[in-house]
């Protein structure tokens, strides 16, 4: 039977009471201290719309957002509306932080922007091909490729949005792939500390990993990630007739996503309330890793999924990569690289200091494939290379078959 966990009597009482007696303890990040790079009239907040509201609003807006929607969350090449895409897990995570956020009497705009932003820039493939950009980069350039720092690139730099320091920091620090038993702030930054830890993250791999939100509203964030997923990747690996839901491990945090989701909720409500971190108990951290580590055996490293995107997407995006970086340093205007991606930039008319296209070659090559959709990359291979030995094998949706497209 499913066990679904509450908060105690005594915590229950003293929230109500504090709403009662306007007493929530003020741990909640302050509209007031919001820092932007730029003061422009139209940021200011207002009564209708208080600060955090105009970066969601930019978020939403921002012309990569709709692309959330045909990109990988886990399962690639799959051809079912039931698997989840990245546009249902921002929502999943907004909504997770939200609830969280409310209990503790946290600033829940800026929780949500935080979450609707913190994916803009991940690869098509998901996690995979992160790592094979990663690795093109660093072979061109020196530099590494992570798509949470990518994210904030794409809503302070590709993007210029004017959004807040503090929603592209909880972005930055977003790193759903490292659990901590309890996430202390790291305290306010300014922008030019902000944007020397980016340019760290770019040098060195690791730095990325040891990123720690400057709000409790990034470390809400952060945790809710992990929550956002770990349930409802084994839901898709159901969908996906890859592993069985209900064969999972039963641990303190149950092994389904509905129980996952609430008893992971309600633990950090009961150990963070009124406090300057926000901490999950020995137990149910214990049970987190647990069920984390089950996932990673059971879904996330499942060799036939790895090997069939190594032995296409991986040379795929290095065929890419070296055609789009000769076609921009040869100035050929008809490629994609111009008339699909840097056309399509400086279309949305955002003030810039210096000109899209002036930035460093590779900059824009690794900007233009993180960029792409699953299908936009399927399709723009097949438009550039016709004739290529490289085919890609859609899973369909008819049971028992397989529904093959070759591009």
């Amino acid at each position: 039977m499913p066990n679904y966990e509450t908060l105690s009597e005594s915590l229950t009482r003293r929230i109500e009471a504090d709403r009662l007696g306007g007493t929530v303890p003020a741990v909640g990040f302050d509209d007031r201290n919001v820092l932007r790079r730029r003061t422009v009239a139209g940021d200011q907040a207002t009564l209708w719309r208080p600060a955090f509201v105009h970066d969601i609003d930019k978020i939403l807006h921002c012309p990569y957002y709709n692309r959330y929607s045909d990109k990988t969350q886990v399962f690639s090449l799959t051809r079912n509306d039931d698997i989840t895409r990245r546009s249902l897990h921002v929502q999943l995570v907004s909504r997770i932080g939200r609830t969280i956020g409310a209990a503790l009497g946290l600033n829940l705009d800026l929780i949500e922007a935080i979450a609707l932003g913190h994916d803009m820039g991940h690869t098509p493939f998901a996690h995979a091909g992160e790592n094979y950009l990663d690795k093109l980069y660093f072979e061109h350039a020196g530099r590494h490729f992570s798509h949470s720092i990518h994210s904030v690139r794409v809503l302070d730099g590709i993007f210029p949005l004017n959004v807040s320091l503090q929603v592209l920091d909880g972005i930055a620090c977003h790193n759903g792939e490292i659990e901590l038993e309890r996430y202390e702030p790291a305290g306010a930054r300014s922008f030019a500390e902000f944007d020397a830890m980016m340019e760290r993250c770019y040098l060195d791999k690791g730095q990325v990993k040891k990123l720690m939100p400057a709000t409790l509203e990034g470390a809400v964030m952060r945790i809710c990630d992990i929550i956002a997923y770990l349930g409802k990747d084994r839901q898709d690996a159901a969908r996906m007739n890859l592993v069985e839901e209900d064969t999972y491990s039963h641990t303190r945090i149950g092994s389904i996503n509905a129980e996952i989701i609430n008893n992971l909720v309600v633990n950090i409500i009961e150990n963070s309330y009124g406090k300057p971190y926000i901490q999950l108990d020995s137990a149910h951290f214990e049970a987190l890793k647990a069920a984390k580590a089950e996932n990673y055996h059971r879904i996330y490293e499942n060799e036939a999924t790895r090997a069939k995107l190594d032995l296409t997407a991986k040379p795929m995006m290095g065929e890419i990569y070296d055609q789009m970086l000769s076609d921009l340093r040869q100035g050929r205007k008809n490629s994609p690289i111009f008339r699909h991606h840097i056309d399509y930039v400086n279309q949305s008319h955002y003030r810039r200091d210096i000109p899209y296209e002036r930035s460093e070659p590779n900059q824009i090559v690794v900007d233009y494939i993180a960029s792409m959709t699953d299908d936009y990359f399927i399709d723009l291979h097949h438009y550039l290379f016709p004739e290529s030995r490289y085919k890609v094998e859609y899973t369909g949706y008819f049971a028992g078959k397989e529904e093959k497209a070759h591009v």
